[in-house]
């Protein structure tokens, strides 16, 4: 069974993690390339810079951005290589370093891949 988690890059790397993507447009302050124990760096499913700054992370934003994130993940040609890996690993952990862990592009970008894999299964 496919599975999509969310962890901050932060937090210790763990056995169940599968295949870890950070998600990010910047790499994270204070974190190497080894300490991140990456398998990829997929930042084009990232916000862009502009919907990024409009947001700035606060909560009054999120329906707003939300709304704007998915229109641009409805476009990006990074959302079917998300769904790829999925599809390839089976459990997937989408790491971001945002201190915010409810209310971030992270959480708006699982529900999506979620939406969209089940959607897939639904159609078989």
């Amino acid at each position: 069974m496919a599975a999509i988690r969310i962890k901050r890059i932060y937090e210790e790397r763990t056995e169940d993690d599968g295949y870890r993507v950070l998600v990010d447009r910047l790499w994270p302050r204070g974190v190497s390339k080894e300490a991140a124990h990456l398998d990829l760096w997929l930042k084009e499913i990232a916000p862009s810079p502009e919907l990024r700054k409009e947001f700035g992370h606060k909560e009054d934003n999120f329906d707003a951005f939300t709304h704007a994130y998915r229109a641009e993940l409805d476009d990006s040609a990074a959302v079917e290589r998300a769904v790829a890996l999925v599809h390839e690993h089976g459990t997937v952990t989408l790491l971001y370093a945002a201190r915010e862990t409810r209310m971030n592009h992270t959480v708006v970008l699982r529900d999506y891949l979620e939406e969209r894999l089940e959607a897939e299964r639904r159609r078989r």
